[in-house]
């Protein structure tokens, strides 16, 4: 892209924020953005799932814009602006690239994960900050408990066989099974999420996103459930009307075809 063209992007954020610009953009603040960062984000990933380049050309388009527009409500505020955004990172990623920058040797793209981590806790230390500070806490549960897991088994806080986290898995069950038999609802709560964090810290291990794991069994589901419903309405008939065994019989159907 020619820097022309972000210079323009900005130019026209610029002016629909201004007097006489559009009313939506001028009520716009940091806060009444947010939703918008967080649903452009998950288009963009699934642009990438779907495999077209044209849509993942524009989503990604969406995505620039949310930071250009949060850039000049901030610019507006006197804070910083888009400029100051791309000079921080540029910065960021030179510090944390010395085996390409500077004298640091790095032959895998293991040791480059080693040197990062060693960088981060440094700025960590400096700004007295945690191993787990940079964390968002907006993230996904099942993808922040990944990132979690991650960073602290980076410093070796982590299972030393994935054996026993199957064990741990196995206790929580157990566990949970007992809460829901005394029926104690913060407890089963309380159960249930140690249960899916064991679960987390198995794809983790194996090196599995846990987050789009999911997401692919909720796609599988709902292809199996369509065809339940698709089934039946061939027939004149609903879900509503079926018995959950010719429900049950449709599903394995739909297995059966892959779907």
């Amino acid at each position: 892209m020619e820097p022309k063209r972000f210079d323009e992007l900005v130019a026209l954020m610029t002016k629909l924020r201004a007097p006489g610009g559009c009313p939506w953009d001028r009520e716009q603040t940091l806060e009444t953005l947010r939703p918008f960062v967080i649903e452009e984000a998950y288009e963009v990933v699934e642009a990438i799932d779907s495999g077209s380049r044209d849509s993942l050309r524009e989503e990604l388009g969406d995505l620039l814009l949310q930071s250009v527009f949060l850039a000049e409500v901030a610019r507006e505020e006197g804070t910083f602006d888009i400029g100051d955004v791309i000079g921080s990172i540029h910065d960021k990623l030179v510090r944390r690239h010395p085996h390409v920058f500077a004298d640091v040797v790095a032959k895998n793209a293991d040791a480059v994960l080693s040197n990062w981590e060693k960088l981060k806790s440094r700025e960590r230390e400096a700004k007295d900050q945690g191993v787990l500070s940079g964390v968002p806490a907006s993230l996904p549960a099942l993808l922040k408990a990944h990132r979690l897991t991650e960073k602290a088994a980076r410093v070796g806080f982590d299972w030393e066989k994935t054996s026993e986290i199957f064990d741990k898995i196995e206790e929580e069950v157990g566990e949970l099974r007992e809460a829901v038999e005394q029926g104690e609802r913060s407890r089963i709560e309380d159960e249930l999420g140690d249960l899916l964090f064991a679960l987390v810290n198995i794809a983790r291990r194996m090196g599995i996103d846990s987050e789009n794991a999911l997401q692919q069994t909720n796609r599988k589901f709902i292809r199996r459930f369509e065809h339940i419903e698709s089934s039946l309405r061939q027939k004149g008939r609903t879900v509503d009307s079926a018995s959950l065994a010719e429900m049950d019989e449709l599903w394995n159907e739909a297995k059966a075809k892959g779907l």
